[in-house]
């Protein structure tokens, strides 16, 4: 099977983004494009989406998945990134090369299961060793078993977790991969890629 990926500029992007999220309702709090923009200016950056055909009308394509990855700086000025730093400096490397943080994704539940994340996944890293990034960065929630899942597939690996005492399914994950060609031929994924226009 071959996935069919679209790279979008900034605005587009947002703007994409602020609506498949609609379809998510596992996520208790939607970005707005306004925040994307915010969060990913002046940095480097990528939005991806996965599209397919409905299954029953297979002339139409639809976004099914997508990702938001972008640059995690040493000092970072926007007090949620200043604090993911914090909490990472003793387990990333962040004087050793570019740090890549996987910050927004996930895929329509009607089409999980059939490899879309892992296309958008194997795209992103791709597109960071080609960028010069040496590490991937990942944080989740205890409660989200299904992305835990396809992180473990994805060979990531834990390196913090924070125990919350009064619900351990709110305890947070974080997970890191070490960005190298071996994860390059690693992949499995067929992908078509579209760069997107503004």
């Amino acid at each position: 099977m071959e996935y069919l990926i679209k790279q979008y500029p900034l605005e587009t992007g947002a703007l994409e983004i602020q609506y498949i999220e609609e379809y998510f309702g596992e996520f208790p709090r939607k970005k707005t494009a306004a925040e994307i923009l915010e969060r990913l200016r002046d940095r480097e950056f990528l939005i991806l989406m996965a599209e397919a055909a409905l299954p029953d009308d297979p002339g139409t394509v639809v976004p099914v998945g997508f990702k938001v990855v972008h640059e995690l700086r040493t000092a970072e000025q926007e007090p949620k990134l200043a604090d993911l730093v914090t909490r990472l400096r003793d387990c990333v490397a962040f004087d050793a090369g570019k740090v890549l943080y996987s910050w927004i994704g996930g895929t329509r539940r009607d089409w999980r299961g059939q490899g879309q994340f892992r296309a958008l996944t194997e795209e992103s890293e791709a597109w960071a060793y080609a960028a010069g990034f040496t590490e991937v960065v990942v944080k989740t929630k205890n409660c989200y078993y299904d992305m835990r899942g396809t992180l473990d597939q994805l060979e990531f690996n834990v390196i913090k977790y924070e125990a919350n005492r009064e619900d351990n399914r709110e305890s947070k994950v974080y997970l890191s991969k070490r960005l190298t060609s071996d994860v390059l031929r690693g992949h499995v994924s067929s992908r078509r890629t579209v760069v997107v226009g503004d």
